[in-house]
């Protein structure tokens, strides 16, 4: 059932010295994917120590044992692996050479699974040729490279060239026939299935997908990430609007630099596309590039899959800690410091399990009487609700009582206990 693959190609590049011509608006999304396939190519058959921004923020010790042309021909602008677990299974889109991936092969160890998509057939040649060395290295073969693009992780791109190979295109039908042959196979062979990863990451590659096909993409992360799954993304942002002059040259696409995000935008898509707990966990201090006064810099993203499903009441509620004086969530809840705040299952279970991306930030407030699930009626979350507090106290006897465990104030003889 899955794995996935990518638009570009694994890495990033670092923009041409100098811009090209803008090309006519016709010719442009052919010659920014041709450029980005191109550079990436050239990228994975000689060193390039220009292309992207150079991070330095591995761990050392899941690169000892990395094949030395893998660590000069990974092009990248992040390290999204430190966001990984034991035990999960990881998608990295855009994945080159493979570092990323054989990095999150230690992490996630033999009862994980790490699967490395990419689009540029150099890059992944590179990757694949060092697969029986690394897992004779780490004592186990979790990871696996397959061809695709990130914006449609449903189709295989090397099944669909095997199917072309013996069935070249010489006519309109054709075509007609492969498209129809591809749709098949992204329904009853889907490369990365609807639910499948834990978490999904990305090294500076999502800018290279062309803006037209963006939202598709993120639709892509979200659908093949399991209900509480993450994406942990590291690609180039910019503090302002990028111009047309620069947003429609292929030299600047493939340099990482015109589908550079907004940075208030890059958020957003993650946003729009259902993700919740969406937060900035790395973010330059220096612009990497600045073009036209435009600031590009590196910024690393983290954000959850699971808001989605019915609202029922069971009676629970969450106390915000602090230190805002009141913060609203994805859905419009709004906490404010000290108070009961009336939340569904869902909400509930989303704020406070360990794993949640607002565990330390709230306290769990259980009801006095369970409500079993298969009784709990629809909840109306209005997004600031107060949940009276007889409905979850933890003493059902209105008498006035004394925790048994807890120290008496008199313990010393006297009878105000």
């Amino acid at each position: 059932m899955g794995t996935s693959v990518n638009t570009s190609t694994s890495s990033n590049a670092a923009p041409a010295p100098a811009p090209a011509p803008t090309p006519a608006n016709g010719a442009c999304c052919q010659d920014v994917e041709s450029a980005v396939r191109q550079r990436y190519a050239d990228g994975a058959d000689r060193v390039a120590p220009d292309l992207c921004c150079p991070t330095d923020d591995y761990e050392p010790q899941y690169l000892e044992h990395l094949p030395q042309e893998i660590l000069e021909k990974d092009y990248g602008c992040g390290n999204p692996s430190r966001y990984v677990e034991a035990g999960e299974t990881a998608l990295d889109l855009g994945s080159g050479v493979g570092k990323i991936c054989y990095i999150l092969a230690q992490k996630v160890g033999p009862q994980g699974r790490v699967i490395g998509l990419d689009f540029n057939d150099a890059m992944l040649a590179v990757a694949r040729k060092y697969q029986e060395e690394m897992a004779q290295a780490f004592g186990f073969d979790n990871v696996a490279f397959h061809k695709a693009r990130i914006q449609d992780m449903a189709l295989n791109l090397d099944t669909a060239q095997k199917w072309l190979n013996a069935n070249p295109i010489t006519s309109i039908e054709d075509l007609s026939r492969f498209e129809a042959h591809c749709d098949e196979l992204r329904n009853t062979e889907p490369l990365v299935a609807d639910d499948f990863v834990d978490v999904v990451v990305s090294n500076c590659v999502l800018n290279l997908v062309r803006t037209e096909e963006k939202k598709q993409l993120f639709a892509e992360i979200f659908r093949v990430l399991r209900k509480g799954g993450r994406a942990v993304i590291s690609d180039i942002v910019c503090d302002e609007d990028i111009p047309d002059d620069i947003r429609h040259d292929p030299d600047l696409w493939s340099g990482c630099i015109a589908g550079a995000f907004r940075e208030d935008e890059f958020l957003n898509e993650f946003e729009q596309a259902g993700f919740h707990g969406i937060e900035i966990m790395a973010r330059s201090d220096e612009p990497w590039q600045v073009i036209k006064g435009i600031e590009f810099r590196a910024m690393t993203v983290r954000a959850y899959k699971g808001k989605h499903g019915p609202c029922l009441e069971r009676n629970q509620a969450v106390v915000y800690r602090g230190p805002w004086k009141e913060v609203r969530d994805d859905d419009g809840h709004i906490l404010r410091r000290g108070r009961r705040l009336a939340v569904c299952d869902k909400t509930f279970h989303l704020m406070t399990d360990a794993d949640s991306p607002y565990a330390q930030q709230v306290i769990p407030i259980v009801p006095s009487r369970e409500v079993p699930a298969e009784q709990a009626q629809p909840f109306h979350c209005t997004g600031s609700a107060i949940r009276p507090p007889h409905v979850t106290k933890q003493g059902q006897d209105t008498r006035t009582i004394r925790n048994a465990d807890a120290p008496c104030c008199c313990d010393d003889g006297g009878s105000c206990c």
